[in-house]
């Protein structure tokens, strides 16, 4: 199983990132090691996001709004002293450590079987919606767990859901494709490969 990057490996976040989450890792350094790990993961995933999402804000105001690293060891710790119970934290800044607890293997599953019962029973009234829904549900699962970074969360469900979906409008929508069966199974092949790809790339990156 993959873990996540400690905030004292070489290939961490330099600078006041770094010892923000060195600070935390400290701080917490009562919580078992599964849970500290988790919670620096947590850290840095929103950190990362909220970079991304704002890209002119300095490093040092995202860790003004994240809270003292004292506080938000304090909050895991109680968490934990309660059973997991979420305990509110100082200005609702700090992000939940239990944030995207669904195991990993689901969203990659309901992306990818959807696609494989399809292409073998393509004529089953009702299926393709049923089949669209679970893809949609498995995209949101992909893109609110932590258990990936974000621009692996947008390859994913571009290559695995967006793209697949796009072309399928295509296909069926113009005249771009050729008639017959024998063309449209070979379609579905090469888009099953494709997200069964993405499915086992995105296990294998996956955070602890």
């Amino acid at each position: 199983m993959k873990t996540p990057t400690s905030p004292t490996s070489p290939t961490s976040p330099a600078g006041p990132v770094r010892d923000y989450l060195l600070a935390v890792e400290r701080e917490a350094a009562a919580l078992p090691a599964d849970r500290r790990q988790e919670l620096l993961a947590d850290l840095a995933e929103h950190i990362d996001v909220t970079r991304a999402e704002r890209p002119g804000v300095a490093p040092g105001e995202i860790l003004a709004e994240l809270g003292d690293p004292r506080t938000i060891a304090a909050t895991a710790l109680a968490e934990a002293g309660s059973g997991g119970a979420e305990a509110p934290a100082p200005g609702g800044a700090v992000p939940s450590v239990r944030r995207g607890r669904v195991h990993p293997l689901v969203p990659l599953l309901m992306l990818a079987l959807p696609y494989l019962v399809t292409t073998f029973l393509p004529d089953v009234p009702g299926l393709a919606l049923c089949s669209g829904l679970v893809r949609i549900a498995g995209g949101v699962l992909l893109c609110t767990s932590v258990h990936w970074a974000p621009v692996r969360k947008v390859v994913g469900v571009v290559l695995s859901l967006v793209a697949p979906t796009v072309a399928g409008i295509v296909w069926r929508e113009t005249t771009v494709a050729p008639a017959g069966d024998t063309p449209a199974l070979v379609a579905n092949l090469v888009v099953l490969a494709v997200v069964a790809a993405t499915s086992v790339w995105l296990w294998r990156t996956r955070r602890a």
